[in-house]
């Protein structure tokens, strides 16, 4: 019994671990006094130059009456710190800025704010992919073929295919990459990848099939590739927020790869109704339980499916966090994150929660 209140305990230190209250905020050792934005920074490269916790950036602002947005910071900008009650805060120095266009005249013109991070790297990795619940997915028209029986098709190719009469114009050929799973092996929906955008001949529409025309081909397109009406974008503007009380697991990524680092796109088995893009989230890896047996041993994967009864002498171990990770696009039982920091590999069955 000692040993059961034991293990006990160390759960609940972890889920305690898992949902401390935010701390005063403080500044990195290194961070300077002031910082000139520059064309190519990102808020989370700024941020990440002034704090341990990033996310943390807005309640810098808090007394600034120059700055309604802390998201939309502009090349130009001046970043200067300061301290009111032994806390430490930001104003900013902002030049308007003119645009000549001719001797006698001038026009004020506003930059574009920079990016939340740093999407023109990473797009290779999260514009070809989404994912796509199972129901929906088997109700989308499939490719058939063409007139030359082909099994592979190119862009400018015209092919023919199932009718889908909500269609408009332009659709997107995709194909089925994996069955997205919890821990628990429930389906929670299919990752597909972008193969081509087809441009359709609505007057070819009947009941049977329609033609269309494929372009921007990022592969070869294949017989049974589906056609998908929605999109690949994001939402680029984040809000950064802490995760607060959500918590949930990494189940894959975007390239069925074992172990992930810095800038890999992860899995989550949160949807739209638990996160929303821009929450800040902790990564956490646990090691396996151990049996205080007379020779203390861990915990293998045959016993956790064979039954139980190992917990009656099992100690869990902590979960203590290895990484970071923005949330930046929900589905309706999964999200995509992007990893901003990893001090190991990260891999499916890691704890999400808060940073």
């Amino acid at each position: 019994m000692r040993l059961k209140k034991y293990g006990q305990l160390i759960i609940a230190a972890t889920l305690a671990f898992l949902t401390l209250p935010v701390l005063a905020l403080q500044l990195k050792d290194s961070a300077p006094q002031t910082y000139t934005v520059k064309r190519g920074d990102t808020l989370w490269d700024i941020a990440t130059i002034f704090l341990n916790k990033p996310w943390l950036w807005p309640e810098l602002w808090r007394t600034n009456t120059q700055i309604d947005n802390p998201h939309l910071i502009y090349p130009g900008d001046v970043i200067i710190v300061g301290m009111i009650d032994g806390e430490p805060v930001f104003s900013i120095q902002r030049d308007k800025p003119l645009l000549s266009l001719s001797p006698q005249a001038e026009k004020r013109v506003k930059p574009s704010p920079i990016d939340t991070l740093d999407w023109s790297a990473i797009a290779p990795y999260i514009n070809q992919h989404t994912i796509i619940d199972l129901d929906s997915f088997d109700m989308m028209p499939r490719v058939l073929g063409n007139k030359d029986a082909n099994v592979r098709f190119a862009a400018d190719d015209l092919v023919v295919s199932e009718p889908n009469f909500n269609t408009t114009e332009q659709l997107h050929v995709v194909r089925k990459q994996s069955i997205i799973k919890n821990l628990d092996g429930r389906a929670l929906g299919v990752q597909v990848s972008h193969v081509a955008d087809a441009q359709v001949f609505t007057e070819s529409i009947d009941d049977d099939s329609m033609l269309l025309s494929l372009t921007q081909s990022t592969q070869e397109a294949n017989l049974g590739d589906k056609l998908f009406e929605g999109n690949f974008s994001h939402e680029k503007s984040l809000v950064l927020k802490p995760a607060t009380v959500q918590r949930g697991f990494v189940i894959g990524d975007v390239h069925d790869h074992d172990l992930l680092g810095k800038y890999d796109v992860i899995i989550l088995d949160l949807g739209n109704s638990e996160v929303e893009p821009g929450t800040v989230m902790g990564i956490y890896a646990k090691g396996p339980s151990i049996i205080n047996d007379d020779t203390p041993k861990y915990v293998t994967n045959s016993q956790i499916q064979s039954g139980r009864e190992w917990l009656i002498n099992a100690v869990e171990q902590p979960a203590l966090k290895v990484g970071e990770v923005i949330i930046y696009k929900t589905f309706s039982a999964a999200s995509y994150g992007l990893i901003t920091r990893a001090n190991t590999g990260i891999k499916r069955g890691f704890i999400v929660a808060n940073p």
